[in-house]
């Protein structure tokens, strides 16, 4: 089911690309309906199972970092650039993930794990480029992103682990989510909903980049360790940058060609059957 993973990482990597058809929308409001349709999505098609999600836990916390987690993406990006904002949000995030486990179960990273991630973390970073102003805030909300991620994964995937069905634990997160960044959404505005590409483009973004993306992240999150996971989620990046040549017609550097290449090697590592006791935890 690692491929259940990569596939997901796969469809958020469409995100960037898709959302240019809605050029001059204010990012914030696209980011709320995105998560407002998706979790709307995903309470829907899980209805008949919700009363299997245990009462209290982790997942109400869980959903509100879900949707903290937009919200520090953004505010890093506007303060420290999109390069360094991405890098530091989404590659932080595998090795928040990989620290939560080992003090949550006890299970310490394996070496090839962490090796493996410190490269496909490098390799993100060289692919996306320098850029931009380094600011100490915009880094520190960075890193709060990526541990909010580690939070509401590790989250999830411990729940899983209880024997409750994945797609009830995505559809409470995204749930919760979406009544958090509702009010953001109608402040921000709706009137850009009103034009085909919007709607359009926030119809694919909630449904497709975040409710059928995390349906099969969830069902990954069964059989494979989360920092397993986390890490696999780095085909993102590799996945927007390829289609932004093919489809955007942007030019990779050479070095941006080799960042590339070590982060799909870094993955294929990560992929592979690791002997002995497995990191993080699984259904």
């Amino acid at each position: 089911m690692k491929f259940a993973v990569v596939a997901a990482a796969m469809l958020w990597g469409t995100a960037g690309t898709v959302g240019m058809l809605a050029a001059g929308v204010d990012p914030v409001s696209l980011a709320a309906a995105r998560l407002v349709i998706g979790g709307l999505v995903l309470v829907v098609a899980a209805r008949r199972l919700l009363p299997r999600l245990p009462r209290g836990g982790q997942l109400p916390l869980a959903a509100l970092a879900v949707a903290a987690y937009q919200l520090c993406f953004f505010a890093a990006v506007d303060r420290t650039g999109v390069a360094v904002g991405t890098v530091v949000a989404i590659g932080s995030g595998p090795v928040f993930t990989g620290l939560l486990t080992w003090l949550l179960d006890g299970r310490a990273p394996s070496g090839r794990w962490a090796a493996a991630t410190a490269a496909a973390v490098a390799g993100c970073a060289v692919l996306t480029g320098g850029g931009g102003q380094v600011r100490l805030d915009g880094v520190l909300i960075a890193l709060l992103g990526g541990f909010l991620y580690a939070f509401y994964a590790v989250s999830a995937a411990r729940v899983i682990a209880t024997g409750v069905p994945s797609d009830v634990v995505m559809a409470a997160m995204f749930g919760g989510a979406a009544l958090v960044m509702l009010p953001v959404l109608l402040w921000t505005g709706t009137a850009w909903l009103a034009e085909p590409r919007g709607l359009v483009t926030a119809v694919y973004l909630g449904c497709v980049s975040t409710a059928f993306a995390y349906v099969l992240y969830g069902r990954g999150l069964r059989v494979t360790p989360v920092a397993t996971a986390a890490t696999l989620s780095l085909a993102e990046p590799a996945v927007a940058a390829l289609l932004g040549v093919v489809v955007l017609g942007e030019r990779l550097t050479f070095l941006s060609a080799c960042g590339l290449a070590l982060l799909g090697v870094s993955l294929v590592v990560v992929a592979l059957p690791e002997r002995g006791a497995a990191l993080g935890s699984s259904a």
